[in-house]
């Protein structure tokens, strides 16, 4: 059963990898030392979940309803061009407290909500995470027979590698961005690839 693991882990983190919403505020809770692991197992179960649902086979429902594609494309639309705006605004109007690296990471319940629930939006509302985990992947895994659970479990195996990976190793990059410039270059690329992606969403192909 290796073959069928190893298979869905290369593909899963193949797609994964791919700069993303998800990454770019993972990696951004890691620089800044706030609820970094917290949210990398947000969405390692995330991805586990929606993997899980590919490869049972009730991705096909969604076949079915492509209205229901639509109001989450739109959906994701609106939330990820408000967040791309809103790191726009943290580029060109930087706060002080954005800036501190160094400072002691931030462990108040109040700040860790509102965390993990743009955390959530950020995968939930992205109609690329439907289409990678529960259409393609679950596709590639029927392809396995009875073997295509092992695949699933490679595949959610590669989501948390990654995902822990970057919360982690995100905190080594501190000491390149204890410049005010440089929190801002970040804030200004995080502000175009959330724009990019929501326009790419609702853009005509």
């Amino acid at each position: 059963m290796l073959t069928p693991a190893l298979a869905g882990f290369g593909l899963g983190l193949s797609l994964i990898v791919a700069i993303g919403a998800q990454n770019l505020f993972v990696l951004r809770q890691g620089i800044r030392r706030e609820h970094a692991l917290a949210v990398a197992a947000v969405c390692a179960a995330s991805d586990a979940v929606l993997i899980v649902v590919g490869v049972s086979g009730l991705g096909l429902a969604l076949h079915a309803l492509p209205w229901l594609i639509t109001v989450v494309r739109w959906a994701g639309f609106a939330f990820l061009l408000g967040y791309g705006l809103l790191a726009a605004r943290r580029a060109l109007r930087p706060s002080g407290a954005a800036l501190r690296v160094d400072a002691a990471p931030t462990t108040t319940g109040g700040r860790l909500v509102p965390v993990l629930a743009t955390c959530l939006a950020l995968t939930w509302l992205n109609p690329h995470v439907y289409l990678d985990t529960v259409f393609l992947l679950g596709s590639v895994a029927s392809s396995y027979g009875d073997a295509r659970w092992w695949f699933a479990a490679g595949a959610a195996t590669a989501s948390v590698v990654w995902f822990f990976s970057l919360a982690l190793g995100a905190r080594y990059l501190g000491r390149w961005l204890q410049a005010p410039r440089a929190w801002r270059v970040l804030d200004g690329t995080i502000a175009v690839v959330m724009i990019a992606i929501a326009v790419g969403l609702v853009w005509p192909q």
